[in-house]
């Protein structure tokens, strides 16, 4: 029995070894085979103690930011360099080593990066020590485009270029300013976030008034030299200010009273207040920013000239970037005569935070229905909502301080509860990928309120969320007859009949500026040259920061000019008394 029994199992065992082999052998002739579920790899950590031997690389914003950035970094004691602005080379490199079908920010970013790590190589260094001394700091994002993945395609471009273990530390941009990198040796201290924010705003106010200033300059090349001065003198006070502790600002009894070891918690706490009042309101940051005020009012402008106004948008890369990645948009619709509306980054980390109090009142019904408690899931909606409320409220405070430090004519950020409303009927708030609703949202809002004569939308090839929003765009420009609308998807190849699409656009956009101006001049009643006069007797009027009031429907800056030197011709009476001698003169 027992021998039988043995038997039996054994040809079992047989059969089941059989029916396993010829399962593996039809499995591998169909191609089938067992796939091993993704892990991400583990990366070597950057620790606290490489932080003066490792240096942070970082790119893909505008130079203002970049310079500013970059002075924050070294100000809290990091190494740091700028990656240069992208080119098509860059864009070609980040082609031969990444993944087919990639967005091209992926493309130009990591291509710059490569040809960047190349460039030390040639100098000398070897690869070993070029992954060993450097890191690269860079936004990521798990939303459901292939931005997702950037990560991802950034390991394998260098791997493939022969830098495998290059590490790259990721901001995750769906967590906005909370955001923390997971590394130690990137350590997010109350002087880096504070730094971090005057160099945000300080940045995206730079990038605005260099675009209101640069296309009426009386002196061809000015705006850029002075910019680039104010951009030097703003960064080196972010880097070489010294930070605020406690224990150094106070003295007698209180410094003796916070130096005992039982009252550490409290003197911490009163340390990192401290720390946020000088980075926001201390005197030497004050006065480079009265300084920057100061020097980039001494250029001259001639506000007279018509200029449409062209408002950008789009995807973040794509709108922000100023080199090859976008075509080189600004620099173009400049040349072809337009003044550039550009968007701050400022408007993205609001919609941020914007969207976060809608998706807690969702995750509220979520927990109401799982767990049944009504009041417990409405009061802890309550409080986040509340806590988000607080950060919108004083990231607008403080980033209009900032443009009210550095001039006050920096356009003011757009509301985000009015994009919703706009963008409502045509895109909802929830469909998530890009900037959302934002595209539609701004393309009408800029529209309505006669703030720009022309949106253009600049976005990568094949951008999902874009092409998402382009769709709705149809429907928009149905809704609102006299909008001009144009969106743009970008690629490293493909300049000329791009720019040839964006003219035909700005021919109408001119055509529109163009009219609006002369019938302000009509209504003023007066000629060109008489306003002119007037400006040429009045040099303030010529000046960046003398503030002309937005008219109600009139989008033009020489269009608003002249209505206002109207008004302040009326009511000189010493100007019409000159002029009558002027006159007299003349006949004599």
């Amino acid at each position: 029995m027992q021998e039988a029994s043995s038997s039996g199992v054994a040809e079992k065992s047989d059969i089941n070894e059989i029916l396993r082999a010829e399962r593996e052998r039809l499995s591998a002739q169909a191609g089938l085979v067992q796939l091993q579920h993704f892990k991400k790899p583990v990366e070597r950590a950057f620790r606290a103690e490489e932080r003066g031997k490792v240096t942070i690389l970082f790119g893909g914003l505008t130079w203002k930011h970049e310079k500013l950035i970059q002075a924050v970094f070294k100000g809290c004691g990091y190494k740091c360099e700028i990656v240069p602005t992208p080119n098509v080379a860059a864009f070609q490199a980040g082609k031969e080593y990444g993944n087919n079908g990639q967005c091209n920010p992926t493309y130009f970013t990591v291509g710059n990066l490569v040809q960047y790590l190349q460039g030390l190589e040639k100098q000398g260094q070897s690869r070993e020590d070029i992954i060993d001394k450097y890191v690269f700091f860079t936004a990521g994002s798990c939303g459901p485009c292939r931005f997702g993945m950037y990560e991802a395609e950034y390991r394998f471009a260098l791997q493939n270029a022969g830098f495998d273990g290059f590490r790259v530390l990721l901001f995750q941009q769906q967590e906005g300013i909370k955001a923390a990198s997971g590394e130690p040796g990137l350590k997010f201290t109350v002087d880096f976030g504070m730094g971090m924010l005057n160099a945000l705003h300080a940045g995206d106010t730079l990038q605005d008034l260099i675009h209101q200033v640069r296309p009426y300059e009386v002196n061809r090349g000015e705006t850029d030299r002075v910019f680039g001065e104010v951009g030097d003198a703003l960064a080196a006070c972010l880097r070489d200010r010294p930070p605020f502790e406690i224990l150094q600002a106070t003295k007698g009894r209180v410094n003796r009273y916070l130096s005992r070891p039982e009252k550490k918690k409290f003197k911490d706490f009163c340390n990192s207040m401290g720390k946020v009042w000088e980075n926001l309101y201390g005197q030497p940051w004050i006065d480079a920013m009265e300084s920057a005020r100061q020097r980039i009012d001494s250029i001259d402008v001639d506000r007279l000239r018509v200029r449409p106004v062209v408002k950008i948008t789009g995807e973040f890369w794509a709108q922000t970037t100023e080199g090859d990645g976008n075509f080189n948009m600004f620099r173009f619709l400049e040349r072809e005569g337009a003044q550039v509306l550009v968007e701050p980054i400022a408007t993205w980390v609001a919609y941020l935070l914007y969207q976060a109090k809608y998706n807690a009142r969702r995750r509220m019904h979520v927990k109401q229905y799982s767990t049944g408690k009504r009041l417990a899931a409405e009061i802890d909606y309550r409080k986040k909502a509340l806590g988000l409320r607080i950060g919108e409220v004083l990231w607008q405070h403080f980033y209009h301080r900032v443009t009210r430090k550095l001039g006050g004519i920096t356009h003011e950020l757009a509301p985000q509860p009015e994009l919703d409303e706009l963008a409502a009927p045509f895109y909802n708030r929830f469909a998530r990928g890009g900037e959302g609703h934002l595209e539609v949202g701004k393309n009408v809002y800029y529209t309505i309120h006669h703030l720009a004569h022309m949106v253009l939308a600049l976005k990568p090839f094949g951008c999902m969320p874009s092409t998402q929003s382009d769709g709705a765009q149809s429907a928009v420009i149905n809704r609102y007859k006299d909008m001009i609308f144009l969106p743009i998807e970008t690629s490293g190849e493909g300049e000329v009949n791009t720019h040839s699409r964006v003219q035909m656009a700005l021919g109408e956009a001119k055509a529109k500026a163009k009219l609006e101006f002369e019938e302000c001049l009509r209504r003023t009643g007066k000629s060109l040259d008489e306003i002119r006069g007037y400006v040429e007797d009045h040099p303030e009027l010529k000046r960046p920061f003398y503030k002309v009031p937005h008219v109600e429907g009139i989008a033009g800056t020489a269009a608003q000019f002249v209505l206002y030197v109207s008004q302040r011709m009326d009511k000189d009476a010493g100007h019409f008394r000159r002029s009558r001698v002027r006159v007299r003169e003349a006949v004599a």
